[in-house]
């Protein structure tokens, strides 16, 4: 029996699912920075260096945590996501959206490509629901954070999603993931893929899903709503929605509405398959009564 079809959700993780940066709910605040005075920090210090974002703010997370004798290791960070505030619903949406991927025939997959952090999103509640988290990690020597492991910017995080496509997810293994692949033979086509963000660090992956046939959505909060309602007007989403996954809101409405065409489209595109596989093997059956 064939496998059934995999649809893959996908999901920024700062200001999609949760209300702010990860960063700002405990960790700053135990520097004793505002979330403004750090960013501020480590922005500085990335412009000065001619640095990447993301490294700047991991560099200047071990500097604070080594100048204020904080020991910056993954239990730590682990128990700065308990804070954590999701937005309404999103407890419950993974069991509730799997549910209905099943009633559909389609198998759902949750994956995160976030800018924030894998430990603090361990801390949050949610992290078993993903299949594969993507985010910034640290190196860890003697259990101490010493050096950025691997950063997800804004437009590498497309490289991930090649991943979930061809269903490497192993980040070491770049050799697969560069190998030529059929896509008949790829895991996660990208018309079953839906994408989740919030704003213009969004927009590599929002591109991408519509330029391969897959599903952007961008979520708002009301201070950050016209900067959507922008990315909706210039064609970078297909939809936008307040930031709410409770049942029966329009953004829970509207994805299992794609849901539901996209396991249709897979039955008929299986049933299309079949036919020209019966017909070179000469064992279609021909209804005859049509013609009598």
């Amino acid at each position: 029996m064939k496998d059934k079809p995999i649809i893959a959700l996908l999901y920024d993780f700062d200001r999609t699912l949760c209300t702010q940066d990860m960063q700002n709910y405990t960790f700053i605040p135990s520097l004793g920075y505002t979330p403004a005075q750090f960013w501020q920090k480590a922005n500085t210090f990335g412009w000065e260096n001619h640095m990447d974002g993301l490294l700047a703010y991991m560099y200047t997370m071990i500097e604070e945590c080594r100048a204020q004798g904080i020991t910056l290791d993954r239990e730590y960070l682990r128990r700065c996501g308990e804070a954590i505030e999701l937005f309404p619903g999103v407890k419950e949406w993974f069991a509730r959206i799997n549910a209905f991927g099943e009633e559909q025939g389609v198998t759902v997959e949750h994956y995160v490509l976030s800018s924030g952090l894998t430990e603090i999103i361990a801390g949050s509640g949610i992290a078993h629901e993903f299949k594969k988290v993507y985010a910034c990690e640290f190196f860890y020597r003697d259990g101490k954070a010493c050096w950025p492991k691997l950063d997800v910017n804004f437009t590498n995080k497309t490289q991930f999603v090649y991943r979930i496509n061809k269903g490497v997810l192993d980040v070491s293994d770049d050799r697969r993931l560069n190998d030529s692949m059929p896509d008949d033979s790829k895991r996660v086509p990208f018309t079953n893929m839906i994408y989740f963000g919030d704003g213009l660090s969004d927009v590599p992956c929002m591109k991408m899903m519509r330029s391969y046939g897959g599903q952007a959505i961008a979520v708002y909060q009301e201070g950050n709503r016209a900067a959507v309602e922008d990315l909706l007007a210039k064609g970078r989403v297909n939809f936008i929605f307040p930031a709410d996954y409770r049942e029966g809101t329009a953004l829970d409405t509207t994805v299992k509405n794609i849901l539901r065409k996209m396991a249709i489209t897979d039955a008929l595109t299986s049933e299309n398959e079949r036919q020209l596989r019966s017909i070179g093997q000469g064992i279609l059956p021909y209804q005859e009564t049509l013609f009598e």
